[in-house]
């Protein structure tokens, strides 16, 4: 393999993976977790028509890929009037809450990957929601002892942690914002009060979405007068969404966690007619962003950064691209049509089921967990997990490794995470700079739940139903304080001159991790455009069946792969990938064509 030699700029990301070292050691290997909590399904694929195919968009001065076009026509103005990656990124998530309110917005949380191209430091920003004091393990087990069923959890107050995302994106705009705070809310308010045509999509997830009358505020806001869902081209405005950003633009994020918005969700968690939630202001006024060091590894010629725990997106993307690095993955590049091998595509599960066997047993948030992240990156490790794959039979169930430990491991492994409904903004500036950021309210529409104009997460349902398995304490328990394990992705590959080379990231539950993962090595190993890279037919395994995207040419290799030991499953898989790409001096802009997303530069 070719090394990379490792710029001075560097030394700060490649620390950041010992600075994420935790340490114990078991004395017998764990056994694989077994899933028992039952999920929601992460947002739903429609019968809405995808987007036409087509190449990525090419750019010279700076370029923007994010969920919906009235977020990215914003986020491109920003970067005219001479904004940076990040005040772009703050203008895009608030008209994506708007416009796209399914999936993300200030009710909720949110990881920030930024590389300062001027300085070469690669930074991580925490913004995932928090348990509230009164959590505790045991919250989301019924009267009989038994977990919850998921909706029966997820609907009403009960779920919603205290939101992060503004928090995060004011820490990232004091150190890295160009344009006054303020300004960056002018879009989104000016939407909001003139209104905006309902899409297909949020429309047909409307349709479908059967607790969204549950509460008054939330069945008004997404339905006409006779309570039907509202109609593509339906002009929605959101006059409270409005007020509520006006005054966060005026008086800061503080305006969100204190004064009348914080008391409003404050009420409105606690007294739901459904599921009465656990939030008080002193919850509110405590939240903090977190600042973390990034989880980095070297691959083949790049540097590939990610985010650290509470995220699994991070390391269990870098375990799988670490332990296929053993493979000359470069010989195996698919077909015109972008179908892999029955061989890649073995490879890539396999690696995918040793990876989310660590991140079952090892991954929750750092501050209630020693998550052995050092070990689990270690080059030596992954090799060791690289020669347990046979290229002849597939494992049925791939047990945790024992990455570094040193002391013992008193927590039980656990699957559980409903999915996801999410969104993800990447984007590069006139200066270089990079953003890649995946934002989210956990299940679609959340709790279901409005305050001020906004959806209120569920991201506490992110927390293992099951506090303890085999008299251990579960790694994912829900506690108080404590931030929900996630499988967010935001991901940056560096040359070796310091320079970005890809900002990616997408939605879907823990598919992410295997969206990703495939993405990249589409674009660095098959040396794909970008949006090549984003249109192919997906390919996932979290440790159990190998699923293959429905309605694309990889069902034909089930039988291959059945004779190989894979169970198989063909699955409907609305990822949502955005990633930007700079090649041969020019940058290159990618939506995935599942969604409605576009990709907009000059």
């Amino acid at each position: 393999m070719k090394k990379m030699g490792i710029p001075g700029k560097f030394v700060f990301a490649l620390l950041a993976t010992i600075l994420l070292a935790a340490c114990a050691k078991k004395a017998s290997q764990p056994e694989p977790t077994v899933d028992v909590n039952p999920k929601a399904a992460p947002e739903a694929a429609l019968d809405v028509a995808p987007k036409i195919k087509s190449g990525p968009v090419q750019a010279e001065k700076w370029m923007i890929a994010v969920a919906n076009p009235l977020a990215a026509e914003a986020g491109r103005e920003i970067l005219r009037a001479g904004g940076s990656a990040v005040d772009a990124a703050v203008t895009a998530q608030m008209v994506l809450n708007l416009v796209e309110p399914q999936s993300s917005g200030i009710g909720g949380g949110a990881f920030m990957m930024h590389l300062d191209a001027q300085s070469g430091q690669i930074a991580a920003y925490d913004g995932r929601e928090k348990a509230p004091e009164k959590a505790h393990p045991k919250m989301f087990l019924g009267q009989d002892g038994a977990p919850r069923k998921f909706f029966d959890a997820a609907v009403g107050g009960l779920s919603v942690g205290v939101p992060g995302v503004l928090k995060m994106l004011e820490m990232a705009h004091k150190e890295h914002g160009k344009l006054p705070w303020a300004k960056l809310f002018d879009a989104a308010i000016t939407k909001a009060e003139k209104g905006f045509a309902v899409s297909p999509r949020l429309h047909g997830l409307i349709t479908k979405d059967r607790f969204l009358k549950v509460f008054p505020a939330t069945a008004n806001y997404f339905h006409d007068s006779e309570g039907a869902p509202l109609a593509v081209g339906h002009i929605l405005k959101n006059q409270p969404f409005a007020d509520t950003l006006r005054n966060i633009a005026e008086n800061g994020a503080d305006a969100f966690y204190s004064g009348e918005v914080a008391r409003n969700i404050i009420d409105t968690v606690s007294n739901a007619s459904q599921n009465p939630g656990l939030l008080t202001m002193d919850d509110m006024l405590s939240y903090k962003a977190v600042k973390r060091d990034p989880v980095c590894l070297f691959y083949r010629l790049w540097l590939v950064c990610g985010m650290g725990p509470p995220s699994s997106g991070g390391l269990t993307t870098l375990q799988i691209l670490g332990i296929l690095q053993s493979y000359d993955l470069a010989q195996m590049k698919p077909d015109a049509d972008g179908l892999m091998s029955s061989h890649a595509l073995h490879l890539i599960a396999e690696a995918s089921k040793l990876a989310f066997a660590d991140r079952n047993t090892y991954i929750a948030d750092p501050d209630f967990v020693p998550v052995p992240g050092l070990g689990m990156l270690d080059p030596g490790y992954l090799e060791l997990r690289a020669a347990e794959i046979s290229p002849n039979k597939a494992f049925d169930k791939a047990f945790p490794g024992m990455p570094g430990l040193s002391t013992s491991w008193n927590f039980s492994g656990s699957t559980d995470e409903p999915g996801l409904s999410t969104t993800h903004i990447s984007i590069i500036d006139g200066a270089g700079n990079a953003v890649s950021m995946t934002s989210s309210i956990e299940n679609a529409f959340g709790s279901r739940m409005m305050s001020g104009g906004f959806l209120l997460n569920n991201q506490l349902t992110d927390f293992s139903f099951v506090p303890e398995r085999d008299g251990a304490p579960v790694v994912n328990r829900a506690e108080a304080d404590k931030r929900p394990r996630s499988s967010m992705a935001p991901t940056l590959v560096i040359d070796g001159e310091g320079k970005v080379v890809l900002a990616i990231g997408s939605p879907g539950g823990s598919r992410i991790i295997g969206y990703v993962a495939q993405a990249i090595i589409a674009a660095l190993d098959w040396d794909m455009d970008i949006q090549s890279a984003l249109d192919m037919p997906h390919m996932t395994n979290r440790n159990g069946s190998t699923d293959l995207e429905a309605g694309t040419g990889l069902e034909q290799l089930k039988a291959d792969l059945e004779a190989l030991g894979h169970t198989v499953q063909i699955k409907d898989m609305a990822s949502g990938l955005h990633a930007v790409q700079v090649k041969d001096g020019k940058l290159l802009g990618a939506a995935d064509y599942r969604r409605e997303g576009v990709a907009l530069g000059d």
